[in-house]
């Protein structure tokens, strides 16, 4: 995974961090300052009602650099992904029909500020930065393009859920494909949650909704 980094312009923050006894290594600039997620995955019982099941869980890490009171310094955090398929029989062939990821990043808020890099982005811009954990055999997923926002109940409060819309190569021709997105901030992580499945099986997105809503976190 690849994250875009940007820089944490932060004047005067210099006397927040002095201040700060448990941060002084990373104030001086003699250690990187370090956050970690908590892991966030469906429910066992709706993976074995919409019959998706465990693809690769992985906890990854990146480095930010960032400016602070006009000094740079390093960030480290962890990141987990939790990917999830589906099989399906499409022409008497059973093909990866659809894949279903559950990203947790830690918030990266200290001394006021967010060091996250992923701080404010729309769930658009959040699709560009993870797209490649819904990419199955090779095919990427282009032309993207908004087609509607709704709401459901995840972890106690209504999240907005956006519906993106773009193409795919499936069975040797192009077909649209539907890539459901939604992102929130929960126990100290921003949660990104993502579903897609091809048109040959948009009945999919009933059971993305379903491991969309049964989101536990910390797991």
């Amino acid at each position: 995974m690849t994250l875009s980094r940007r820089s944490l312009l932060a004047a005067g923050a210099t006397g927040t961090l002095a201040l700060t006894a448990g941060c002084l290594d990373f104030a001086l600039g003699n250690a990187p300052l370090e956050f970690t997620a908590e892991r966030a995955a469906p429910s066992a019982a709706a993976l074995e009602e919409t019959g998706y099941t465990e693809d690769d869980v992985d906890e990854q890490s990146f480095e930010e650099t960032v400016e602070v009171g006009g000094l740079e310094r390093e960030v480290q955090a962890s990141i987990w992904a939790s990917v999830y398929t589906k099989d399906r029989e499409f022409e008497g062939q059973s093909h990866e029909a659809s894949v279903f990821a559950a990203v947790s990043v830690p918030a990266m808020e200290q001394f006021g500020y967010s060091f996250n890099p992923l701080d404010g982005l729309s769930n658009g811009e959040l699709l560009d930065e993870f797209l490649s954990q819904l990419e199955t055999d090779g095919n990427q997923l282009e032309d993207l393009s908004h087609e509607e926002t709704f709401q459901l109940p995840i972890l106690g409060e209504g999240r907005d859920v956006d519906v993106f819309v773009g193409e795919t190569e499936f069975q040797g021709r192009t077909v649209d494909v539907d890539v459901v997105i939604t992102s929130f901030a929960h126990e100290g992580d921003l949660l990104v949650l993502l579903g897609s499945y091809p048109e040959p099986f948009s009945d999919e997105s009933a059971n993305v909704e379903v491991l969309m809503e049964s989101i536990d976190h910390p797991v």
